[in-house]
């Protein structure tokens, strides 16, 4: 199903193709933020910097609306000794965007789904092969809503600049940090 998604979105561009100077575009980003979020099964508060990396792969559908998919991973370290919140999330993107010369601002929204790690050792370290009395280890999944809104600048016709915003925003676990966070990456466009 996924496959014939994108077969539909890529002809759909194509059709189009003959009044936008862009098919597709897609690149990889990396982000910081700042996180927190209780987790009250542990009477925990995870927070600190987050960081990470993920890409994006959108079709021009129109002047200004693009249609694709994006993915990211982010850690955030807790503790000092190993222990973390890794989420992974990925989902259907879809954003505006305007055209002004070199520059492209966006406002978009991502919806899909994601998984959250958390490790935490209270005691004892994450470095040896030895039991540790006082550890917790979980992981789910969850769904989300992120907006967003950004700008580009396009360093060539093909290569481009990426500065982005956006708060994640899970609305099926409440105990998953979030906070802004900013990317910054390359797009190439085709």
């Amino acid at each position: 199903m996924k496959h014939l998604i994108l077969i539909a979105l890529l002809l759909v561009s194509v059709f189009c193709h003959a009044q936008l100077p862009t098919l597709f575009d897609g690149g990889m980003m990396l982000h910081a933020g700042v996180v927190n979020g209780q987790m009250s099964d542990l009477n925990y508060t995870a927070k600190g910097v987050t960081t990470g990396i993920g890409g994006t792969l959108r079709f021009h559908l129109c002047r200004h609306l693009r249609v694709g998919c994006e993915g990211f991973m982010s850690t955030l370290s807790q503790l000092g000794n190993d222990s973390y919140v890794r989420l992974g999330w990925g989902g259907v993107v879809v954003d505006a965007y305007w055209q002004l010369d070199r520059w492209t601002p966006y406002v978009g929204l991502t919806l899909g789904g994601g998984n959250a790690t958390t490790l935490l050792v209270f005691d004892g370290s994450s470095d040896d092969w030895l039991p540790e009395p006082n550890a917790v280890l979980h992981s789910e999944g969850f769904m989300f809503v992120d907006p967003y809104l950004g700008i580009e600048y396009a360093l060539t016709e093909a290569v481009h600049l990426t500065l982005r915003v956006d708060r994640l925003a899970p609305f099926s676990h409440s105990d998953i940090p979030t906070g802004p966070r900013l990317y910054l990456g390359f797009i190439f466009t085709h």
